[in-house]
């Protein structure tokens, strides 16, 4: 099949075929799961209206890439960085902690690994992709102005030549050579809290052991349990608040004040950001039983503790992108992890 003999629905099958890996490069790009998703429907719309004008000399790949480049620079002109709370404000002694929330657009958003980690059959390879999409690298990306970032994505995670690169952004491979310099620095410069998560891909038998005495630590509100669990620097974040809190006495005083309501939720698996995670369901608060959703949990794990615990509030965004249930029946104690 050559360009222009394409009919409608062969076009579409070809196109589908890059969604995940475009909605992973554009999410890297924007830290937004929903933007990354409007983003990749954008390219696929204007790849399908101009389709008549690609000439086949690059790959139908590049071409999409190219057009996903073009779409994010462009949504990035506003300046918008993403961010968690850690790169915001300080952290927040326990007795001092209020909950403040911020817009929706400050935060670096969570994404399901279904949704922006093609399947591959080369361990290496998804190691890479799991690893470009936690938490604390996606928050360094966020530091760096928008064309090295995709520089960095398309060169180091993606690994496309320099030269390819440079004809995607119509430029030289001396600036694109320098610009992955200057990124890379950046990123030596400001390591970011998470960034030395060791999560093996799949988990091994000491982090299955430690995730699920977490899960009995959590559902039991256990707090000498997961005091046991939690690194001494633990970290735990709450977007759309932007308190965060540091270390074991600080996140359990905090999970039996102001958190006392999650007593008795229910944890089920997810799979985000490259990182083990939990769906949280807590007792409804209207009575009758069952469970509501609380937040999607992201846990960062290094020398068999959790040192990070980032908790993502707006569940009524977050549950339907994962395939989760709005809610649980009481004697419901799992559920099948839909995306």
């Amino acid at each position: 099949m050559t360009n222009g003999t394409a009919t409608p629905t062969d076009l579409d099958i070809r196109l589908e075929a890059y969604r995940t890996e475009l909605t992973g490069y554009c999410y890297r790009m924007l830290g937004s799961s929903f933007e990354a998703e409007d983003a990749v429907q954008d390219t696929m719309v204007r790849a399908w209206r101009s389709y008549d004008k690609f000439e086949g000399r690059s790959s139908l790949r590049s071409w999409l890439y190219r057009i996903a480049t073009n779409v994010c620079l462009d949504m990035l002109t506003a300046g918008n960085k993403r961010a968690r709370p850690m790169d915001l404000t300080e952290s927040t002694p326990l007795a001092q902690a209020a909950l403040s929330p911020r817009p929706d657009n400050t935060w670096l958003e969570p994404v399901p690994d279904a949704r922006v980690l093609p399947t591959t059959d080369d361990p290496a390879e998804a190691a890479i992709a799991k690893e470009s999409v936690r938490l604390a690298f996606m928050a360094a990306l966020q530091q760096l102005p928008a064309k090295q970032r995709a520089v960095l994505i398309l060169r180091e995670v993606l690994a496309w030549k320099a030269s390819e690169v440079a004809e995607l952004l119509d430029t030289s491979v001396a600036s694109v050579n320098s610009a992955l310099q200057r990124a890379r620095a950046t990123l030596a410069e400001r390591q970011q809290p998470g960034a030395d998560a060791a999560v093996s891909d799949p988990l091994d038998e000491d982090q299955q052991k430690l995730l699920d005495r977490y899960v009995a630590a959590f559902e039991g509100y256990d707090m000498t349990a997961l005091t046991a669990l939690l690194h001494e620097d633990a970290v735990m974040t709450m977007p759309p608040f932007d308190l965060w809190l540091t270390g074991v006495g600080d996140i359990t005083g905090f999970m039996t004040t102001l958190g006392a309501p999650c007593a008795g939720s229910r944890l089920v698996p997810v799979q985000v950001n490259g990182l083990p995670g939990f769906a949280q369901y807590k007792p409804d608060p209207e009575g009758g039983g069952g469970f509501t959703p609380w937040a999607v949990q992201v846990l960062e794990i290094s020398d068999g503790r959790i040192t990070g615990f980032h908790c993502f509030l707006d569940t009524k965004r977050w549950f339907p992108l994962f395939g989760l249930p709005l809610h649980l029946e009481a004697e419901t104690d799992q559920v099948e992890e839909g995306a």
